[in-house]
């Protein structure tokens, strides 16, 4: 069984939906057989890089007040806490991730995807380092075991990895997705948002039971 998970770095969602799907599927009998795939969606194309904080920017993307938004981003860092994950309130920037996408499709080329990926949420939500600095995007990468002048050569090559990028954003718009996290089961069942542990897990077994036959 194959499950497809849409996500943003810059998602606090992600960052919680993606701990909350791999307890589910860590509990589930057959998970063994479950290959997991991760795609790139990107909530803010157009955004850029800078030093705008992200409580300030994601408030006037989506028409809140700061409050509105200050109330959203210490919800999302209880929840994280509840799952043992690192989340400091509001003093990260906001930024473009089309560069992080692309490096996490040259980390998966290189079997390295999910090390990538954790420790870029972990950076960006624990640590509060900006991960739209290329700086810190090549150190990132060389940590979890990149080569450096690999990295340095796709961040340096802007249509490096980009069409990996937007054919999985293609996917999702053909799918449905108007945002992330975005799980899809077998290309039958879709989760979207952030949902709990036990729903996870109900998708799984209905997934799991539903599956097409295997072809002989």
């Amino acid at each position: 069984m194959r499950v497809e998970i849409w996500t943003d770095i810059a998602c606090p969602w992600c960052y919680i939906g993606k701990a909350r799907f791999e307890r589910a599927l860590a509990a589930f009998d057959h998970r063994d057989d479950v290959e997991v795939v991760h795609r790139s969606f990107e909530l803010n194309p157009k955004a850029e890089n800078g030093t705008t904080p992200i409580i300030d920017a994601v408030a006037a993307q989506y028409g809140r007040t700061r409050g509105q938004q200050v109330a959203r981003e210490e919800y999302a860092a209880s929840e994280a806490h509840a799952e043992g994950l690192g989340f400091k309130v509001g003093a990260r920037v906001h930024g473009n991730t089309f560069d992080v996408h692309r490096l996490l499709h040259f980390a998966k080329a290189r079997g390295l995807q999910v090390e990538l990926m954790d420790l870029a949420f972990r950076v960006n939500f624990a640590d509060e380092r900006s991960i739209y600095d290329r700086a810190t995007l090549v150190s990132l990468a060389v940590k979890v075991g990149l080569d450096e002048a690999e990295v340095r050569q796709v961040l340096a090559d802007a249509e490096a990895y980009a069409e990996e990028v937007r054919a999985d954003e293609r996917q999702a718009a053909e799918l449905g997705a108007g945002g992330v996290p975005f799980f899809v089961l077998d290309r039958q069942y879709g989760v979207s948002g952030l949902q709990s542990i036990e729903l996870f897990s109900q998708a799984l077994e209905q997934a799991w039971q539903n599956r097409p036959a295997p072809r002989h």
